[in-house]
């Protein structure tokens, strides 16, 4: 296929680089140990990253005609959505970005509007990548099992999500683990969409609201837990 536009947004994770990278050899691209292809893995995407990222997509690319950025991540701010809108729309060098999210529908209609939704399968492979994931390692996040969750009564599910409206030392929640804890509830309900239909809008809800600065993390979740359907076990 070819590439439309700058910016690709993939809805995955880490399992999906080998995708893009086989994507890009199609294409043309030489991937092996190629300096000009620059991926990275946060646990959270920040203001700072996003600056980082403008900065590094400005420089002129060493063997290729332009500059390709793999973003993992399960979070990206909105905070770093609104510092990159404008080298999105016009990037430096032409260069090409992918976005790896859990949920690519969940971000900003602005970003959406400059970007191609793309799918990319899972590519299992015991053949080397030949290049390194150069951003600090990601962060280990825990989050209640879907499955588990589905199963069970109502007033049992309020004391599964108590722990993801916990804060920590810094006195903040930890908005990957809901975004992931989100994403795999939807994967689980899809397929079940008659059934599931209440279930499905409020998870949407959360999503959507969860990484805007203040929102209600609480009555959000506690909207998943009470009307989202029981599934059989």
């Amino acid at each position: 296929m070819n590439l439309i536009g700058n910016v690709q947004l993939v809805a995955g994770g880490e399992d999906s680089v080998p995708g893009i990278l086989a994507l890009l050899r199609n294409e043309g691209w030489d991937v092996e140990g190629n300096p000009d292809i620059d991926i990275r893995v946060y646990p959270q995407f920040r203001v700072e990253d996003a600056r980082q990222l403008c900065e590094r997509s400005a420089t002129r690319a060493v063997t290729d005609a332009r500059r390709v950025f793999i973003i993992v991540t399960p979070n990206l701010t909105y905070e770093a959505q609104n510092t990159m809108l404008k080298t999105l729309e016009e990037p430096a060098g032409n260069a090409l970005f992918f976005f790896v999210v859990p949920a690519p529908d969940a971000l900003m209609p602005t970003v959406r509007s400059r970007s191609q939704m793309l799918r990319v399968d899972v590519v299992v492979s015991s053949e080397p990548l030949g290049m390194k994931l150069t951003a600090p390692s990601p962060a280990v996040h825990t989050y209640p099992d879907a499955g588990l969750f589905l199963r069970s009564s109502p007033q049992k599910r309020l004391d599964i999500i108590k722990p993801l409206l916990e804060k920590g030392d810094d006195d903040v929640r930890d908005i990957s683990s809901i975004i992931m804890f989100l994403s795999s509830l939807e994967r689980m309900l899809i397929g079940r969409a008659q059934a599931a239909r209440s279930g499905i809008d409020a998870v949407y809800r959360a999503r959507k609201y969860a990484t805007d600065k203040g929102s209600m993390l609480k009555p959000l979740l506690e909207q998943v837990a009470l009307l989202t359907p029981v599934l059989p076990s």
